[in-house]
């Protein structure tokens, strides 16, 4: 089983832990991950901006650098979501490509997803006694369907007192460029999402989008509330270390 580490923008350049702790999961069931050097930004960014041709030139790279690959794996549901939604659309009008992107598309996988799915895990054994809450991501849970997953992979962790977040499925405002181009209504959104984890009376918010976090995350420490804030992959590799 040849399996890549497809790592995405924010957790490269800012959170390079969520990488290391997904890699070294992973390990723990036989699996050595490459990290092909071509892979770029998804596109997402442009796409979303409405530059498609750009958005088109970064997906041709993301789908040579993992041609070669078994599986691709991603600490992201954002990112794999436009590979899923959205290469299909870039390509409707070149044929190659278009049979690229589909094989792509059927062998590449969020984090938890690939536990769950591929791998059949949903015990990792982890111990990680604290109140936790989750955020489902937009694009992770309604493009690309990752539901159950999380529930899944944190209901069998030892100690975790899981508390439902009121409005989950509310956006919480980020979007990428959302965020800069609406930032009134994006704060707005952030706020009140903020206001949910708050209720929960939670000491840890997870998710799987590092873009999501990052935009609740920055609302909650600027109000001034010290509330941890980690991947999934974080939160089961820390409490995997909490057992040994």
């Amino acid at each position: 089983m040849k399996v890549s580490m497809f790592i995405t923008c924010l957790s490269d350049a800012f959170y390079p832990k969520v990488g290391e702790a997904m890699a070294r999961l992973l390990a723990r069931y036989g699996i050595k991950l490459d990290f092909p050097e071509l892979q770029v930004c998804c596109g997402q960014p442009a796409f979303n901006s409405g530059f498609w041709d750009t958005a088109r030139e970064g997906a041709k790279t993301i789908i040579h650098a993992f041609a070669d690959s078994d599986f691709v794996v991603a600490p992201s549901g954002s990112c794999i979501g436009m590979i899923h939604h959205h290469y299909p659309t870039l390509f409707k009008e070149d044929p190659k490509y278009l049979a690229m992107a589909h094989d792509l598309i059927g062998k590449s996988y969020e984090f938890s997803q690939f536990l769950v799915h591929v791998l059949g895990v949903t015990d990792i054994g982890a111990l990680f006694p604290h109140r936790v809450t989750y955020h489902p991501s937009c694009h992770g849970s309604r493009l690309l369907g990752v539901k159950d997953e999380p529930h899944i992979l944190l209901s069998q962790v030892k100690g975790l007192e899981f508390v439902p977040l009121p409005f989950a499925e509310d956006c919480c405002g980020f979007g990428g460029t959302f965020a800069i181009k609406v930032s009134d209504i994006s704060g707005a959104m952030v706020t009140e999402k903020a206001e949910h984890v708050l209720e929960t009376k939670a000491e840890v918010l997870v998710g799987l989008d590092m873009g999501c976090l990052t935009n609740i995350s920055g609302r909650l420490h600027h109000a001034g509330h010290p509330i941890r804030v980690m991947h999934l992959a974080e939160l089961l590799y820390e409490g995997v270390k909490e057992r040994v």
